[in-house]
Order: structure tokens, then C-alpha cells, then sequence
């Protein structure tokens, strides 16, 4: 009896000082779905670098790379910020849907009439047309003219820029989408993200093409006409000095970005 115990107390030595193959976790997506996420605590022994597997990235990584484009664009179309968001996440499956992805397409919009690049994805009916952008900048820019340039869209804009339940139940009723309970998503969404303060923010600011946030750095929202060059004799600082500050490659600028401006 004892050298039996002996022996099995041997055997649970040996596997637990084994590898660990991985630890198994479960957490809530943002659909409230159990997913399971695996972490791998071995060592990779050329990088000696921990390898993880990561969840994919959420709906709040998503306000955050684009609340500011949102509300620039609220600035210049009186289109809500909110709206403008609630339809990026739900249309592009917060930035990782096929056309999000391949065509920087955030908003679902279809050619009509488009003469730039295009993409070919099944919607309604098998491989319809949609148009394909550069940046996904240029999908926001899209979104607020077929908005303000189509009249059907009219009737929104007599709606009050903060009033985003009217507008949710306004794009349905124009026919932006097919989906009887498009309204209520993007009004889930607003509410559940709290969407509706980027609306505030826009309405309540006096002076919303720049904020300072220190007195070394003041934030610019770029606005049609800018360039780098402008900018540096505008805030009397080098090209350079905001290419580095904001690590751009290029002195290519796009409307609604920010930029970081050293004083």
C-alpha cells in the first residue's frame, strides 16, 4: 500500500512539472456570447517571447479610433455624431466586416451612379455592387454626402442634431435600410455605448477645430484646404516637428483626422 502511494505521488511529480499547454478562459463578447480565449504560457525559445492568442478587437476600440472623424463630420453635415457611429459599428461589424476590411466600406454604401473603385460582395441579392475607398476617412466623408446630397434625406435634417432616435427612425423611413429593426440596433447601440455625449461634445463646443490640451500641444481637426505646410505657418512651428510628434510617413492629410501640434 505504501509503495503504491509512493509511486503514484512519483507520477503526479513528473506531469506537474511538465509543459503547460495553455489556459483555457471564458469571457463575454460584446454580443454577450461566451467565447473562449486560450493563452499559451510556453516560450517560443528563438524569440523567448510569450505567445498569446488575443480576442478580437472591440466595439469601444472602435468608438475610439473614430469618435473624432464623427464629430467632425457632425461639424460640417449636421449629421450626430452618434448616428454617424452607431451605423460605422453595426454596418461594418465594428470595423472587421468583409467590406470594412477589402474596401474600407464602413457604412454599407452601394455604387449608384459611383465612378471610383468598387467591390462585389453579396447583400440582398448576389454579388452587388459597393463602393471601395483608400481610408476609412474617406468612407465617413461618403456617408455624410449621400446623406445631405440625396433629397430623400431631406426630412432629416428639419430633425434637432441631438434627437438621434428621430434620426434613427428617419434613415429607416427613407430607406437607407431594409431591416425592420434598424432603428432600435442603432439606438441600442447609442444608448448601450453611450454615443449620444459625442453629440454634446460637437453642440456644446464654441471652438471645435482646435483644443488645447497642454501648453506644448494643441489638437487640430484637419478641415478641407489644410495642409502641412499651412499649418506650420499657421501654428509657426516645421513640417517636420508635426510629422514626428504624429509619425506620418507621408505629408498626405485627410478631413476629420487629428493631428498633435507642438506650440
Amino acid at each position: 500500500m505504501i509503495k503504491s502511494l509512493k509511486y503514484f505521488v512519483v507520477i503526479l511529480f513528473i506531469f506537474g512539472c511538465g509543459p503547460k499547454k495553455g489556459i483555457v478562459t471564458k469571457k463575454k463578447d460584446d454580443n454577450d456570447k461566451t467565447v473562449v480565449v486560450v493563452t499559451d504560457s510556453t516560450k517560443d525559445e528563438d524569440s523567448n517571447s510569450e505567445i498569446v492568442s488575443k480576442p478580437p478587437g472591440s466595439v469601444d476600440a472602435y468608438i475610439s479610433k473614430y469618435a473624432s472623424i464623427a464629430k467632425a463630420e457632425m461639424h460640417q453635415s449636421k449629421i450626430p455624431a452618434s448616428i454617424t457611429l452607431a451605423q460605422g459599428i453595426l454596418e461594418s461589424g465594428s470595423g472587421k466586416g468583409r467590406l470594412a476590411v477589402e474596401a474600407n466600406n464602413h457604412f454599407g454604401i452601394k455604387c449608384h451612379g459611383w465612378k471610383g473603385a468598387k467591390i462585389y460582395h453579396d447583400d440582398d441579392r448576389s454579388q452587388e455592387c459597393f463602393r471601395k475607398y483608400q481610408k476609412a476617412e474617406l468612407s465617413y466623408k461618403d456617408h455624410s454626402e449621400f446623406l445631405t446630397g440625396r433629397k430623400r434625406y431631406s426630412k432629416l435634417f428639419e430633425l434637432k442634431p441631438n434627437d438621434y432616435k428621430s434620426w434613427a427612425k428617419g434613415l429607416r423611413a427613407a430607406g437607407y435600410a431594409t431591416d425592420r429593426k434598424y432603428p432600435q440596433k442603432l439606438i441600442s447601440l447609442i444608448e448601450r455605448y453611450e454615443l449620444y455625449k459625442y453629440d454634446d461634445e460637437v453642440l456644446g463646443d464654441e471652438t471645435p477645430r482646435r483644443v488645447m490640451v497642454n501648453s506644448g500641444i494643441t489638437f487640430h481637426i484637419v478641415e478641407k484646404g489644410d495642409t502641412l505646410y499651412s499649418l506650420s505657418r499657421r501654428y509657426k512651428t516645421t513640417v517636420d516637428a508635426i510629422k514626428g510628434l504624429n509619425d506620418l510617413d507621408s505629408n498626405d492629410l485627410t478631413i476629420g483626422q487629428e493631428l498633435k501640434i507642438p506650440n
